[in-house]
């Protein structure tokens, strides 16, 4: 039996010394911690908001794609807005003096786009058997046929393919409306939200510095101000190449004959620069239409002008005003727009030269600069080149070669010179 105490209870007994063996396991197997039904839990609702901000991040791309754009239109209307506020007017009366300003000379210059289009239009229509007619006389003179006007509109008129053109047609009508609805409502978007972000600036810059430190508030006004400069400076360089490329196409147009040359000219250059990529196709092919109208050739010549000229603004005259007015590099500017094109398309490559220009202004102030050593290969030099001394030698080496000099000279000596004045080819005969 156990030894017992007076009070008659079992005495415990010390267990012995060294490690307590392990015990047999629970039943039912070992248990799952406590933190992974959490960390499971966790691990879902991430995944689960990841996709649902993804979604949203996709639903919502062409509303940010418009906010984008109306910040930078209101970035470009800002130094004529605080202009006319500094002259004791209304912040937000200014603006709207700015973009009615802005809305009458582009409902004006669509007008009169219309009315030329309708014109030439009906010109065409009206001229269209006559047409037909050089058409078939040059086909018949060179071909030697027989053919007719009127059998030529017989088998149109009978053809699948003027059928099925029509068909197709009335069915896009829809989808063209839907689209214009669509372009007009992004329009009017776009503009309000210009709007409100140009006559609401400095509400926009305090709401956004009360909750940023007085360092870093300062830093937020000055990328403000930059990009105030550096969007103005952009929209300034497109203005001029759009003036300078509408100066050349009118002389071009005027030469030539063709009617509505003034519209045709301001047509060209607003649409070749302020639509990117397929702006220059765009604004070239009206007046290629109008020219067609009055001589065919007439319509080859401007092709050519419009595709010697982009090449002469792409590798020439883009690349130094964009460097000027933007203060960036020809090269970056080149990738910016690339990059902005592969990113947003037609929006990227709008914004991306203001955009990076910003950016290399903003980080340009924190970035420190040091005194640039005089060394030759800064310069462009090879260090140690021996280059002019090697021409030196083998020139003195011409120079006294045996006959070198007046005719029946000797040779010169080893110690004559090559001083100012002397022949260095003549030695005393």
């Amino acid at each position: 039996m156990a030894p017992t105490d007076e009070t008659g209870q079992a005495t415990r007994q010390a267990p012995p010394s060294g490690p307590t063996p392990p015990g047999p396991p629970p039943e039912g197997g070992a248990r799952m911690p406590r933190w992974l039904p959490r960390a499971m839990v966790l691990a879902l609702a991430l995944v689960a908001v990841f996709q649902l901000g993804s979604w949203a991040f996709h639903q919502l791309t062409g509303l940010l794609i418009n906010i984008l754009i109306a910040f930078f239109l209101a970035l470009a209307v800002e130094p004529a807005v605080s202009w006319m506020a500094s002259r004791g007017l209304r912040r937000g009366l200014a603006t709207a003096l700015v973009f009615l300003a802005v809305i009458v000379v582009a409902a004006g210059f669509v007008t009169m786009l219309g009315s030329m289009l309708a014109g030439q239009l009906i010109k065409m229509v009206e001229g269209f058997p006559g047409y037909i007619d050089s058409v078939i006389h040059w086909i018949n003179t060179h071909f030697h046929t027989e053919l007719r006007r009127v059998d030529v509109q017989e088998g149109l008129l009978r053809s699948d393919w003027l059928r099925n053109y029509v068909q197709n047609s009335a069915t896009g009508v829809l989808d063209v409306s839907a689209q214009v609805l669509g372009g007009l409502f992004q329009l009017l978007t776009i503009t309000l939200f210009s709007f409100y972000f140009a006559a609401d600036g400095p509400r926009l810059r305090r709401a956004l510095c009360s909750v940023l430190p007085p360092a870093r508030q300062a830093e937020v006004l000055r990328a403000w101000e930059i990009a105030v400069n550096k969007t103005g400076g952009y929209l300034y360089s497109r203005g001029l190449m759009a003036l300078i490329s509408g100066i050349g196409h009118y002389v071009l147009l005027e030469f030539l004959g063709v009617p509505y040359a003034p519209v045709l000219a301001v047509w060209v250059g607003l649409v070749s620069q302020f639509i990117p990529t397929i702006g220059t196709y765009l604004a070239g092919a009206l007046p290629m239409l109008i020219a067609f109208t009055v001589d065919p050739w007439y319509a080859l010549w401007v092709l050519l002008f419009v595709v010697f000229y982009q090449q002469f603004e792409n590798y020439v005259l883009q690349p130094k005003l964009t460097a000027k007015t933007v203060d960036i590099h020809p090269a970056v500017a080149f990738g910016s727009v690339v990059a902005g094109t592969a990113l947003l398309g037609a929006v990227g490559a709008l914004v991306a030269i203001p955009a990076v220009a910003t950016l290399q202004a903003f980080l340009g102030a924190y970035v420190k600069r040091y005194t640039v050593t005089d060394d030759p290969r800064v310069h462009g030099h090879r260090r140690g080149s021996a280059g002019p001394r090697a021409l030196t030698r083998v020139r003195r080496a011409w120079r006294r070669r045996p006959g070198a000099g007046r005719p029946g000279a000797e040779r010169p000596t080893e110690g004559s010179g090559d001083g100012p004045g002397e022949d260095p080819g003549s030695g005393t005969t």
